[in-house]
């Protein structure tokens, strides 16, 4: 009985740590930026890297020969024609996400020119054009493809590559989705956050929950599954997402509005909103994520979870109450009721105090920044009150 004891509290205390890592978030010393219990514990067990890993440009060996067109000018934002329609062409050719091939070259087909410059170019992530010049066209037609640099995947599977700031979704080693990205700064936070009931940290509420938290915006390297998706807005600990789908704890790929050349999230990985929109057509559940990090192999790094928030100790808010139409006790720390008088109703409502509409477009999606509410019947009443967090910094959600 001796003998064994010391191995069996070890095992006991290696269950409550992990217990507590899972509901808590992780971490030792009340901080996003310490080591998550869980990847301590093990959880993150380093994998077998590839011996070989392809680049992810592939020459297409041919005999025929290569038939070229030449561009007389360099096509940047405005500007419209057949050249650019045949640009648009050959970036859906090769995978890439520039938008309906109509010969305009707007915002999507921007982005798209950036992924290329960035991933085949080799241009720095903040530092692409998104124009494509005589030189870059004729270099664009040479007979190549985009091949995964982990074709023994999955069948179907994601690759994210943070140096680059380049997604690309292969099925059977086919690119049929690559898109300019943004992931997380690696810098610390501290904002109001709502959190939608399902997500980390309101897990079984029925309702959405508005507190200030803390956390680290890193987006770890890593091996991933796909496990959850979410059709249309969702608000967790890490903001606003559309579309997403989650693949580390409270990370997933989503659409947004802001997809900036830097990064720019609190973890997640930002495309285009429009290329959001078949997102969840092209992946299943259990495919794998690889997420290259620039500093090691993802095998290497095994499955490390996010960064974990914490509850920000100095929040304090400002809550707008709008008057409901059923009774509602007095409050002990509030002035003396007002009795008014029922009289004729007047519709004259300032527009400084109208309630901002906050429903959600039927052709686009919304940026949402707090959780929708019906809309009151009667003429809101403002009662601005401050409630200031007594909690301790007890790790909350997963942030990232």
């Amino acid at each position: 009985m001796a003998q064994w004891l010391p191995a069996a509290a070890a095992v006991g205390v290696l269950a409550v740590v992990i217990v507590a890592g899972v509901a808590l978030g992780g971490g030792d010393d009340g901080r996003g930026d310490a080591a998550p219990v869980q990847q301590a514990a093990g959880a993150a067990v380093p994998l077998t890297v590839p011996e070989s890993v392809p680049d992810v440009i592939a020459t297409v060996e041919t005999t025929a020969p290569v038939t070229k067109s030449t561009l007389e000018r360099t096509l940047s934002k405005g500007v419209a024609g057949g050249d650019v329609q045949q640009v648009q062409q050959r970036l859906t050719d090769l995978g890439f996400a520039p938008g309906p091939t109509d010969g305009i070259y707007g915002d999507e087909t921007i982005k798209a020119v950036w992924a290329y410059e960035k991933l085949v170019l080799g241009v720095e992530s903040n530092r692409p054009t998104g124009q494509v010049t005589p030189e870059m066209w004729d270099a664009m037609q040479e007979p190549f493809v985009i091949q995964p640099r982990r074709p023994n995947a999955t069948p179907n599977h994601t690759e994210v590559y943070l140096p680059e700031q380049v997604l690309a979704v292969f099925q059977d080693d086919r690119p049929v989705l690559i898109t300019h990205m943004s992931s997380g700064t690696n810098e610390e936070w501290c904002e109001e956050v709502t959190i939608s009931p399902g997500e980390y940290g309101n897990r079984d509420g029925e309702e959405p929950i508005v507190r200030g938290e803390c956390g680290r915006s890193n987006t770890p390297g890593g091996v991933f599954e796909y496990y959850r998706q979410v059709e249309g807005i969702r608000d967790s600990a890490l903001g606003s997402m559309w579309n997403p789908v989650y693949f580390n704890y409270g990370i997933a790929i989503h659409g947004a509005l802001n997809v900036p050349l830097q990064p720019a999230s609190h973890g997640c990985i930002r495309i285009p909103l429009g290329i959001s929109e078949g997102l969840q057509d092209l992946m299943g559940m259990g495919d794998q994520v690889f997420v290259w990090d620039g500093e090691k192999e993802p095998e290497e790094n095994g499955s490390p979870p996010p960064t974990f928030n914490w509850l920000d100790p100095d929040y304090e808010t400002t809550t707008t109450i709008p008057e409901s139409t059923t009774t509602v006790p007095e409050s002990t720390t509030t002035g003396p009721t007002t009795t008014v008088a029922a009289t004729t109703p007047t519709n004259t409502v300032p527009n400084s105090t109208a309630p901002a509409n906050t429903a959600a477009p039927t052709t686009q999606a919304p940026v949402v920044t707090s959780p929708p509410t019906a809309p009151p019947t009667t003429t809101p009443t403002t009662v601005a009150t401050t409630t200031t967090s007594t909690t301790s910094t007890t790790l909350v959600g997963v942030g990232g």
